[in-house]
């Protein structure tokens, strides 16, 4: 079917008016999925019941897809007329026969590789935006750019950010009113985040939001956030926090509110990390770690609710915002419900910003609750690791829920949440100076502080949990909870079939009883699943989609389920049905190289300033102690590290630059670099032992 048929078949793609579009026709066409939450109100409830409770034991592979790319997938796609739009890594596009998973054409925005060392948590797109037969599409390297959907050509491409500046996209943008609304990434390299729409027809831009002040000697921004920076923001800022960025991505929370005509962003973290050193310790940061809400038309601010004041554990609120009407106390209230990283489970009135409710959902050492009088957490003393102490706080950096999308049913009142348990060690980085590009957190920070014993690693990470959460937000308390033995599992889905989906770290992609957490039905991916899965209808028969590929902050750093090193499987799109019977080719990863220690004598002094440097820039790739996740190359194995020459040439000199490994040189000396070496060196012969050792007793068993 061509793209003017499906046109006439609805308002969404010949719509130009704002109102007839994506999410408000996919409330009353369940069938599709037409916006990133489902719908303007961003619950991820599928209104479908041919799967069931009762069936879904018969569902079954319908298709897959396989990607070009082992990197993670973290797209929720579209699905409009029988054809999906996903996302890949590297922010490349694919449109799919929606039934029957041929591919209708593939765009390649042909991101820079070395974009990706900008990328804080690797190179993911969370998906496209759809209105009026184009799709919208935030590239890694700062482009917004129009496609149209019938043929994935470029309609026009507009840079949103200063390209000279280590800024990102990774969201999904939306389209609201006629506009397209996208934020961006990078606060841990140092830069200053904003939110910006611009006219969906001609990419031309509307207005800008600044979420933080800008340097005071400058003036102001000419934005319409002027006003309130100034107003509000200006006095809850101290020091020259201008010179580090400040931090404050919009990089992922961006929901509109088509009953109330206003939008919600949700804002990030500070750069640095650092409350002291980046405020001197001093005022709430505004607008960092909050939800601020928008008048979409202009831009002008409205009201906020900030969650974790003068942030200090990159406690980020720009997770999944989802909007309900719900019965609080004997009245309905219009309500947006968020589960940031800090912890909370919060209900706000969505009206006017007025806090309703906030409750713990995992275990808090950095607070005891919130104080509803004046809406702020009640801190525990020695949290914020004052002077040169280090504080184990969780959650940590990694949240409590991070970008995984979480679901709400009106069926049963619940929210689906991903939750995790990963506490984390924070220390005052002594020795910081600010590296413009380079990663600035001015905090000595280990989720699992690097060993020398893989069976000391496990021990550290069978303390780390996953959930799969139902929760109740009228009465601010669990229903039932999925124990998982590991975080960052996927996102949620909920279904008119009493069905809750989700993916897990270890492949795993499920069906729940959404009343009783239930396991209904499962099927083993062969690669973890990070992203949240989707229901569409094509014909008269109800589908079930996901990508599968695991990756992100977590994925990259070394967070893959315990098991044998390999190098990971590209990813794929999984698509079932009731009576399914497809099958997934087996995959065999190939042969790793074995461990390469050099034969230099180095000193402890260098191997500590390598291990300094390692962790605190390079470990976010190629993973905390060296032990690569297999998504990049295992540093441990490499051929340069016993060459010194070419190390230097790759590390110093940017050899690899193309392939995404950029030089180091501007903010580290070559002596610097060799004892980077010195310390991969030291990893790479313990791993040579286990590995000898392992061997070894394959060998015995083997007899």
């Amino acid at each position: 079917m061509g793209i003017a048929h499906r046109a006439r078949r609805g308002c969404h793609f010949a719509s130009r008016t704002g109102h007839c579009t994506a999410a408000s026709r996919h409330a009353a066409d369940p069938g599709n999925w037409m916006t990133h939450g489902g719908t303007y109100a961003e619950q991820r409830f599928a209104n479908l019941d041919q799967i069931t409770a009762a069936n879904v034991d018969k569902l079954g592979l319908a298709w897959s897809y396989e990607l070009d790319t082992n990197r993670g997938q973290e797209a929720t796609p579209l699905v409009i007329d029988g054809v999906m739009y996903t996302t890949t890594a590297w922010s490349k596009v694919v449109a799919l026969d929606a039934a029957t998973g041929k591919e209708l054409w593939t765009y390649d925005p042909e991101v820079p590789k070395d974009r990706g060392h900008a990328a804080c948590c690797d190179v993911v797109n969370r998906g496209v935006a759809a209105w009026n037969g184009m799709l919208f599409l935030g590239a890694l390297d700062g482009r917004l750019i129009a496609l149209d959907a019938a043929t994935g050509k470029v309609k026009w491409s507009t840079v949103t950010i200063d390209q000279s500046q280590p800024y990102t996209i990774t969201g999904a943008p939306r389209v609201v009113k006629g506009m397209v609304m996208i934020g961006n990434g990078g606060a841990e390299l140092g830069v200053r985040g904003y939110v910006s729409a611009y006219d969906a027809m001609t990419g031309k831009k509307v207005w800008r939001f600044y979420t933080i002040p800008g340097d005071p000697s400058k003036g102001p921004d000419g934005e319409v956030s002027d006003e309130v920076l100034r107003a509000k923001a200006g006095d809850t800022w101290s020091g020259k926090y201008w010179q580090a960025g400040g931090g404050g991505t919009v990089w992922d929370a961006i929901v509109y509110d088509q009953e109330l005509d206003q939008l919600y962003i949700g804002v990030g973290n500070g750069s640095p990390w650092n409350h002291k050193v980046r405020s001197d310790g001093k005022g709430d940061n505004l607008f960092l770690s909050s939800v601020v809400a928008l008048n979409p038309d202009t831009g002008k601010y409205l009201w906020h609710y900030q969650g974790t004041p003068g942030d200090t554990w990159d406690f980020t609120q720009t997770q999944p915002i989802t909007l309900a009407t719900l019965p609080i106390e004997g009245k309905k209230r219009k309500v947006l419900m968020q589960a940031p990283k800090n912890g909370f489970f919060y209900v706000i009135d969505r009206e006017n910003g007025k806090l309703i409710s906030a409750k713990g959902f995992v275990p808090q050492t950095w607070t005891t609750g919130v104080d509803m009088a004046t809406g702020r957490p009640i801190e525990v003393a020695g949290q914020r690791y004052p002077d040169k102490t280090t504080a184990l706080v969780s959650p940590s950096a990694l949240g409590a829920h991070n970008w995984h999308p979480m679901a709400f049913s009106p069926q049963t009142g619940l929210v689906y949440l991903p939750a995790q348990e990963i506490p984390g060690a924070y220390k005052t980085d002594t020795g910081y100076s600010h590296k413009q590009g380079a990663w600035n957190l001015a905090v000595a920070w280990a989720l699992n502080a690097p060993t020398n014993s893989l069976e000391a690693t496990r021990t550290t990470r069978a303390m780390l949990k996953g959930q799969l959460v139902a929760w109740d937000p009228v009465k601010q308390q669990e229903a039932w909870r999925v124990q998982y033995d590991g975080p960052w599992n996927g996102g949620a889905l909920a279904t008119a079939g009493n069905l809750v989906f989700q993916g897990n770290a270890k492949g795993g992609f499920q069906a729940f009883d959404a009343a009783n957490g239930k396991t209904l039905w499962s099927f083993s991916s062969e690669r973890g699943i990070g992203a949240g899965p989707i229901s569409y209808m094509v014909g008269d028969t109800q589908y079930v989609a996901v990508m599968a590929g695991y990756g992100g902050a977590w994925g990259m750093a070394g967070g893959l389920p315990d098991g044998p090193q390999r190098i990971q499987p590209n990813g794929r799109v999984l698509v079932f049905k009731l009576g399914g019977t497809e099958k997934l080719p087996a995959y065999e990863s190939p042969e790793l190289a074995p461990p390469n220690p050099p034969k230099d004598r180095f000193t402890k002094a260098q191997i500590a300033t390598g291990k300094d440097i390692y962790e605190g820039n390079c470990g976010i790739c190629h993973g905390g102690g060296a032990r690569s996740s297999g998504l990049v190359p295992d540093l441990r194995r490499a051929r340069a590290l016993s060459e010194p020459k070419l190390w230097s040439e790759v590390v110093h000199g940017g050899l690899l630059r193309e392939q995404g490994m950029v030089s180091f040189a501007k903010w580290f000396s070559k002596s610097e670099i060799e004892a980077v070496r010195a310390y991969v060196g030291e990893q790479a012969k313990f791993l040579a032992t286990e590995e000898g050792q392992r061997l070894e007793r394959e060998g015995a068993l083997g007899q």
